[in-house]
């Protein structure tokens, strides 16, 4: 048994964040990582990924981005800033300890990995992030299919598709953006679109749309919201003769209500207008040779790419955690209620701002927290 004032699960930007901050106030804290890296889902993301935040607005507390990083930043930069995050604070995660249970006994959280190693701890911090579980949808007649279906967090970049019909299922911010990169690859990439799509430009007019939408929050919602539309038509502009309908809630609305990430275009938008990028509804069945669609159209596709997301399915390790999720399965506040006292939930707040700088501002929040009961007087 360990012992501890402080456990943070999980070593992806939540945990080296609350490690930093714990670290510069001096409370004693251990970190579990199940894998064996840093940043782990970072380190296994697509090749071409970018932030699709700014970095003014993305970097760890005590740490800013080095000046001569680019605005956008990329996959292999951003881990790189991570590795040295983690030996500049001196965050030593212990390695292929992934939590099984946390539960609440007496005073303490005790704590048991998937090895048997057990921990016990005044309080806990959960890192583990919207990308825990692969959601994987299965449709009648897969075995059928003679060509390889995967999840997006499988695809690295397009070598293997070349030459290939490819169908990626989805037009979240990973569909839309693995569709380009297999096309400016030479890939013949279909999108599949079950439903409306929310879709918003990177940049407008040269400025970050993130830096317009901060904007656009000091206003009454209203206000803001209807502002956001006129941006989205002027910028995107009408899809619905290529297939994406916009729904009925604004981008910011729909991120408020329903916690759903608008599209972030970097591109996709103008191949999918050009015909280079096909789009097609959802998908009713595999066929031995491709898909049959909802709308009753068939192709043929030799891979299909699921970029369907994921779950963050805290539950199947906090016990009793169910009444501490929102409406989308996700823990609803960084600071439990007294019902679970001193458990944390870091980075599953994607409501109001980019999920890094809300990282950053909730990593404060939770570290004050944390100072008052550790007997220190903040």
């Amino acid at each position: 048994m360990r012992h501890s004032t402080v456990l943070i699960v999980g070593a992806g930007p939540a945990g080296l964040a609350m490690g930093g901050r714990l670290r510069r106030m001096g409370i004693p804290f251990e970190m579990l990582e199940q894998s064996e890296q840093i940043a782990h889902a970072w380190q296994q993301h697509y090749d071409r990924l970018h932030l699709h935040t700014i970095k003014e607005f993305s970097a760890l507390p005590h740490q800013p981005f080095p000046a001569d990083f680019p605005r956008y930043i990329p996959r292999r930069k951003l881990v790189g800033y991570y590795e040295n995050y983690a030996r500049e604070m001196r965050l030593e995660p212990h390695f292929g300890e992934e939590v099984v249970h946390v539960r609440r006994e007496g005073q303490h959280w005790r704590i048991a990995t998937r090895r048997g190693t057990e921990f016990e701890a005044q309080g806990v911090v959960v890192c583990t992030g919207f990308n825990r579980v692969v959601n994987r949808p299965k449709y009648a007649g897969e075995s059928e299919f003679g060509g390889k279906v995967l999840h997006s967090r499988e695809y690295k970049n397009p070598q293997p598709f070349l030459g290939q019909k490819v169908l990626v299922v989805g037009m979240g911010n990973t569909g839309a953006e693995i569709a380009l990169d297999l096309y400016e690859q030479g890939v013949e990439a279909t999108l599949s679109v079950r439903g409306p799509v929310n879709i918003v430009p990177r940049d407008f007019n040269g400025r970050p749309t993130q830096q317009t939408a901060k904007l656009l929050n000091k206003l009454p919602t209203s206000i803001g919201d209807w502002i956001g539309v006129q941006v989205q038509k002027l910028a995107i502009g009408d899809l619905t003769p290529y297939g994406i309908q916009r729904p009925d809630l604004p981008p910011a609305k729909q991120l408020r209500v329903k916690g759903k990430t608008p599209v972030i275009d970097i591109g996709t938008v103008a191949q999918i207008k050009a015909g280079k990028i096909a789009v097609k509804p959802g998908i009713d069945r595999y066929t031995p040779k491709g898909v049959r669609f909802a709308d009753g159209s068939s192709d043929s596709f030799d891979a299909v790419i699921l970029a369907t997301g994921y779950h963050s399915r805290v539950q199947d390790f906090v016990e009793q955690a169910e009444g501490l999720l929102n409406e989308h399965g996700h823990p609803a506040s960084s600071i439990a209620p007294p019902s679970h006292p001193q458990l944390y939930f870091l980075g599953f707040d994607a409501y109001s701002t980019g999920i890094l700088e809300s990282i950053y501002k909730e990593s404060a929040r939770i570290a004050a927290d944390i100072y008052r009961w550790a007997g220190n007087d903040p």
